[in-house]
């Protein structure tokens, strides 16, 4: 097995790929025509919002051609996170597991409409992607490096999940299971997994808290 790194994605061998991207917080390059009224709505965030995300902005009707705009996480964080507290423990965990469902079934048809065959949920390795969502939160950090943990494939290991090949997606601010797999298929590190031919199980982790309000991890194993 060999190791291959670039400046971008690195992995264990040549099949396994994690993006480094960190969804949470997109950068957008404007555009000829592109006003921050048009970002800001293109992207379902507000005028203010990315003022606030861009503080060299100081006049929104005054941005050039070129220049990065950082996007922020979805605005409904907070209103998601309240109501999320004030749920019983036992709906929040449905919740979440319909979540993490719901986005099994969407990976497997975004697969069907590529040609490729479903991946499969994987009972062992559930509990790696649920703990590397929890780990998140609990550490404050957004990477695929846990500082509990380490990669994610020292992760898979320590929790004694066996695989040929692996890879993980990780996300954070989605509010749905929607939002997380189209925010993943826009980026073309994290299409890649979704669309990796060799990939057979799959697993979840969706969890409510932290910065972003919600944090997602999506592991591939190759069996």
């Amino acid at each position: 097995m060999r190791f291959k790194r670039t400046a971008v994605v690195g992995a264990l061998s040549a099949t396994l790929i994690f993006p480094l991207t960190a969804l949470g917080q997109d950068t957008y390059t404007v555009e000829s025509g592109d006003t921050l009224y048009t970002i800001a709505e293109d992207h379902g965030v507000s005028v203010d919002a990315l003022m606030e995300e861009n503080s060299s902005i100081e006049n929104p009707d005054m941005i050039s051609v070129g220049e990065s705009i950082a996007i922020p996480g979805s605005e409904s964080n907070s209103s998601s996170e309240s109501s999320s507290a004030e749920t019983s423990d036992a709906v929040s965990s449905q919740s979440e597991s319909e979540f993490e469902q719901e986005v099994v079934r969407l990976t497997n048809e975004v697969r069907a409409e590529n040609g490729l065959a479903p991946v499969e949920a994987e009972s062992s390795l559930q509990s790696v992607a649920d703990a590397k969502s929890q780990d998140m939160i609990e550490n404050d950090y957004f990477a695929h490096e846990s500082p509990t943990y380490g990669s994610p494939f020292e992760m898979m290991k320590e929790f004694g999940v066996s695989y040929e090949g692996a890879g993980e997606n990780i996300a954070a601010g989605q509010d749905t299971p929607q939002d997380v797999v189209d925010a993943w298929m826009d980026s073309p590190g994290h299409r890649d997994n979704i669309l990796n031919p060799d990939f057979t199980h799959i697993a979840i982790g969706y969890e409510e808290g932290g910065e972003y309000g919600q944090y997602w991890t999506q592991m591939f194993l190759e069996k």
